[in-house]
């Protein structure tokens, strides 16, 4: 057999031939959408990368985006990797403190950033140790005021750029191509680096039937961030298949994601439940029913799903909703939750319970979920770790020493709670470190009680998840002060804002709660099982 190299310009390539006349819909502001056609994506992506080229980018670089879901960012993704260089996706959620680590730690020298979010960069541009150019992405950028020193328009240097340029042939499928870091649920994020040859492999399983079933005649809207974990692969196997992009830009609502759906006919969509619980409200309020006929599936993961949503899509608008699993880690898809064929004549009520699952494994990716007792049986109660291990699952972590705790013998250690149901379906009941996930983010409440803890009036502190109707979780912190508050709701908003100092907005707690105690092991930790049926009358 041929020995052909698994390389992201395969993909490139086959759009550029066969796809010319596909579109690519960008929303770049609430006022300006971009109509363009793969064969104009494929001259742009090489004017990119020809203009990367002569910033000096060498085989290995880092290059960071710091982008919404565009067709710049889409250009990004295959001029980068394409050159042999590596595209770091930088979270944009992420507190000015993680983002200077990250963005150090991978040594980006080049950034490409969204014109709106520039200030965030120019905050933080001085402790950039290896940044030595910004190019600022947008439509109408003026960047004449900017207090960074070497800023660069992108849409100027397009213009400007050679129309000639080649991608080398000689990639090899091992190299890194693309790099995330983990939402950091404690300490600093992790950074993970992904291949050609995962990414390529990875891209080609979102064609399968048990997963997306992607092809041609897809219309994609990708909700889900491509600043995190690649907007689950989908620019990457949309390009490869063909399908229509359709890309919602910044600030999208529910309402503008419906525009979309209902303009451009989307047939696949994806993004964590927070979107879909706005989306089905939107749909319920609305005073001109909305068509959103074209919408065949949707794909919810992040955190899971609740079954009414799951219900109401599938049985009011015949959306078929599909739960995903996966981690920064893994690419990141390990499990959908596709029906099976034994399920074709269950009730509805017992398909439910399967669709809300995270569903089965996935074509080339293994599972394991152990306990002290070995594998656990598939009787979907006896819970255990989950492990991971396949062709697109991450095996260290980049120049960080908590590989050893993750990846043991072979496989990732997720540190997540799971069970396996008789039909081979993995369910996740738990977290073994009690970690947020909000709109399908991690949050740590350790990081938030050790901050807490350092206020004068602060005695002890513990953070628990609560059920939230829109963002599935939101932290809870639970304070026992050295004296009773004087005023409560002063010392309430006092906390809040001690915490805005070294957190995102999006991290700090809904509400603080005042203790005389907070209960403990036998060993002095927080018993937050305990604390939390203490407070379930209260959330």
């Amino acid at each position: 057999m041929m020995d052909t190299p698994l390389v992201l310009t395969s993909f490139f390539k086959r759009a550029e031939t066969y796809f010319k006349h596909k579109p690519i819909i960008s929303r770049t502001s609430d006022t300006m959408i971009h109509r363009l056609t793969y064969a104009d994506f494929a001259v742009r992506t090489k004017k990119l990368a020809a203009v990367l080229e002569g910033f000096g980018l060498q085989r290995g670089m880092k290059i960071g985006s710091f982008a919404w879901n565009h067709h710049r960012h889409l250009e990004a993704y295959f001029a980068v990797p394409c050159s042999g260089a590596v595209l770091h996706m930088v979270n944009i959620r992420l507190a000015p403190e993680h983002l200077i680590y990250i963005i150090n730690h991978a040594k980006d020298e080049i950034l490409l950033v969204d014109d709106d979010l520039l200030p965030i960069i120019e905050e933080i541009y001085t402790e950039l140790k290896t940044v030595r150019a910004v190019i600022v992405m947008g439509d109408d950028v003026d960047v004449s005021q900017s207090t960074i020193p070497n800023i660069f328009v992108y849409e100027d240097l397009l213009k400007e750029a050679r129309t000639d340029f080649e991608f080398p042939e000689d990639l090899d499928e091992k190299m890194p191509a693309g790099m995330c870091y983990t939402s950091a649920t404690t300490g600093f994020p992790k950074g993970v680096v992904y291949t050609h040859r995962s990414l390529v492999l990875h891209a080609l399983s979102l064609g399968l039937v048990e997963t997306f079933g992607l092809q041609e005649r897809d219309i994609v809207m990708p909700v889900v961030p491509m600043f995190h974990v690649n907007a689950w692969g989908l620019p990457f196997a949309c390009v490869n298949f063909g399908a229509t992009q359709v890309l919602p830009g910044p600030h999208f609502t529910p309402k503008i994601l419906l525009d979309l759906i209902e303009s451009e006919r989307v047939t696949l969509s994806a993004g964590v439940p927070t979107i879909w619980l706005g989306m089905m409200q939107e749909l319920e309020k609305s005073e001109v029913p909305r068509d959103i006929a074209s919408l065949t599936r949707l794909v919810s993961g992040g955190s899971s799903s609740p079954k009414g949503l799951i219900k109401a899509f599938e049985q009011k608008y015949g959306v078929n909703f599909l739960v995903g699993y996966g981690m920064t880690e893994t690419s990141p898809i390990v499990s959908v939750s596709n029906y099976s064929s034994e399920m074709d004549e269950w009730d509805y009520e017992d398909k439910l319970e399967a669709r809300s699952t995270q569903g089965m494994t996935v074509s080339l990716i293994e599972t394991r979920i152990i306990n002290e007792n070995g594998e656990v049986p598939w009787d979907g109660k006896t819970m255990g770790e989950l492990m991971i291990r396949g062709p697109w699952v991450a095996d260290e972590y980049y120049e960080d020493e908590r590989t050893a705790d993750a990846f043991r013998d072979g496989w990732l250690y997720t540190g997540d709670i799971a069970v396996r149901t008789p039909q081979g379906y993995i369910k996740i009941t738990d977290r073994t470190k009690d970690l947020i996930k909000s709109g399908g983010e991690w949050i740590s409440s350790v990081d938030l009680e050790n901050a807490l803890m350092t206020h004068d009036a602060v005695f002890e502190a513990a953070v628990i998840a609560v059920p939230h109707p829109k963002w599935q979780e939101r932290p809870l912190a639970c304070v026992v002060t050295h004296e009773k508050p004087a005023d409560e709701a002063a010392l309430k908003a006092q906390l809040l804002a001690y915490l805005e100092q070294d957190f995102a907005k999006w991290w700090l707690p809904d509400d603080v709660l005042f203790l005389d105690e907070i209960p403990k092991t036998s060993v002095g930790k927080f018993l937050k099982a305990k604390l939390r049926d203490e407070i379930n009358e209260y959330i």
